[in-house]
């Protein structure tokens, strides 16, 4: 069977605080890979982008969160949802279908130190 290759939408997320984020689209997106090979990837490709700005590149990123599937309804959270974790964090050791990535699902990569900041006092950034 041919790997299955998708359009995923990552979001940039810089602060959580200042609701600082970027869409960066991937095309050709193997299914088969990883959640480990795929944050390697992005690593990789995140700081070759000239059209991110510098804080975008250079930011140390480490988790991915599924923040929207196609054809399934949207959170109200304007960067991430506090919810689900569960649920929505990929674990690094699965493949990116087995963690329930399809085609034009948005992900979220993100610090996993500033969402626990964020998730333990999300009022501070009202």
């Amino acid at each position: 069977m041919a790997s299955e290759d998708v359009t995923v939408t990552v979001r940039l997320i810089r602060s959580f605080e200042h609701r600082n984020f970027r869409p960066v689209v991937y095309h050709g997106v193997h299914l088969d890979q990883t959640v480990k090979d795929f944050i390697v990837f992005l690593k990789q490709d995140i700081p070759l982008r000239t059209s991110l700005p510098p804080p975008f590149r250079n930011y140390k990123y480490d988790k991915l969160k599924i923040v929207h599937q196609a054809h399934k309804s949207k959170t109200n959270e304007l960067v991430l949802s506090l919810e689900d974790d569960d649920r929505l964090l990929l674990e690094e050791d699965s493949t990116l279908k087995a963690a329930g990535i399809a085609s034009e699902t948005e992900i979220a990569f993100f610090c996993e130190e500033d969402y626990k900041n964020y998730k333990a006092n999300p009022i501070s950034s009202w």
